[in-house]
């Protein structure tokens, strides 16, 4: 019997040194909800970075695993998100959040358990400007989006009476208050700027458009919400020009908008596809492995988790084969340089990347993706 139980336990010890010591990468974005489109492309994109590289780290004595999270793009669920990887022992690193006012009280949760994230889609300027070194994104801030895309509007489409609204979220209030500074700045009349957390029935701002007759719209938000109000205004006789910023990077807002989104502008942290050289490969692979598509973010979730390879490989190396600490890995995202499929990816003090790239996007048909029609490299403002 006390043979038998010897032999039993070493043949589970040799499962386990077969299996590897697990380390989780996970990530957190919307799965869940109206913006689960989008959420859902940024989880396939870590997710297949994650598979790409889970031999490399069994033949280093590891099993790499991902774990996704929902955070339905709610402030408070992506703190609960983060509050549980945080008890995670195995979880190292996270790739996410991505809209900003989940990003920024999760990111103080990760701080207090030292867990690195990095964010593909977080562009709001105090994701990073707290002072905390284990924030980092891969994709650019809405104070160089919203100039751009004030300087397309009143340089390029000749706005001249403009309506701001917003959807009063960190995103979006910080984006559409980004974009009215640079309008105004640039002779353009900013007629109103107007928050709103209306989902449905836009007829209120509808009313105002008649009564201001602004020659550009610009809605500082999320594509469930822009979706619906483009095609309200269209419905409804409204012919000014619709912008918007990246938070219309979805197949969804076709849907949702349909015919009305033809015509309709925005600009973007994460270019498409065919614009990215290196990206072929990533394409053929996603659509294999996943049966459809990826859209702009899923390059820029899949970048982000190469970030996060990089860094644990690093400190593997570092820590002579063994485990790293989560400190480890949090200090090595900092120094990590990779050729990205959306480019170089460097990070300064404040984990900005040192050059992003930005993108105004038309759709001239209700097809998604757009066509690109104008992009800026940029790096961050300077401090």
């Amino acid at each position: 019997m006390k043979q038998s139980a010897f032999f039993v336990g070493v043949l589970l010890l040799g499962a386990l040194c077969a299996r590897g010591e697990v380390i989780k990468v996970a990530s957190g974005s919307m799965l869940s909800g109206p913006q689960s489109s989008l959420g859902e492309m940024i989880k396939l994109g870590a997710q297949l970075a994650i598979e790409d590289a889970a031999p490399e780290f069994k033949e280093l004595g590891f099993d790499l695993q991902f774990l996704p999270q929902d955070d339905q793009a709610l402030p408070d669920v992506g703190v609960a998100v983060a509050k549980r990887l945080v008890n995670d022992p195995e979880v190292l690193i996270v790739v996410g959040h991505f809209n900003s006012g989940v990003s920024i009280p999760a990111s103080e949760v990760y701080k207090e358990g030292d867990l690195a994230m990095v964010s593909p889609g977080s562009t709001n300027p105090r994701v990073t400007e707290r002072g905390l070194n284990n924030v980092s994104r891969v994709c650019g801030r809405d104070d160089v989006q919203g100039p751009v895309g004030a300087e397309f509007a009143v340089n390029d489409l000749n706005a001249k009476r403009i309506m701001v609204i917003h959807d009063k979220t960190s995103y979006g209030q910080g984006i559409a208050l980004a974009f009215r500074d640079t309008a105004e700045a640039l002779g353009a009349k900013v007629l109103a700027v107007l928050g709103t957390e209306e989902k449905t029935n836009f007829q209120s701002l509808i009313l105002q458009m008649r009564a201001l007759k602004p020659d550009l719209v610009y809605f500082g938000g999320i594509y469930d919400q822009a979706g619906v109000l483009v095609k309200q205004m269209r419905e409804r006789g409204i012919k000014a020009i619709f912008l918007g910023p990246d938070g219309l990077e979805s197949s969804a807002f076709v849907d949702i908008a349909q015919n009305a989104a033809v015509g309709a502008y925005y600009t973007t942290v994460a270019g498409p596809a065919e614009k990215y050289p290196e990206a072929a490969s990533f394409v053929k692979n996603f659509t294999a492995r996943f049966g459809r598509a990826p859209e702009a973010f899923s390059l820029y979730a899949y970048d982000a988790a190469q970030v996060a390879i990089a860094a644990l490989r690093q400190t593997i190396q570092d820590n002579q084969g063994k485990t790293p600490s989560r400190a480890q890995v949090r200090e090595a995202v900092r120094h990590v340089k990779v050729d990205g499929i959306t480019g170089p990816i460097s990070f300064d003090a404040n984990g900005d990347r040192t050059e992003a790239d930005y993108w105004i996007i038309h759709f001239a048909e209700a097809k998604y993706p757009g066509a690109a029609v104008k992009s800026v490299r940029a790096a961050p403002p300077a401090k």
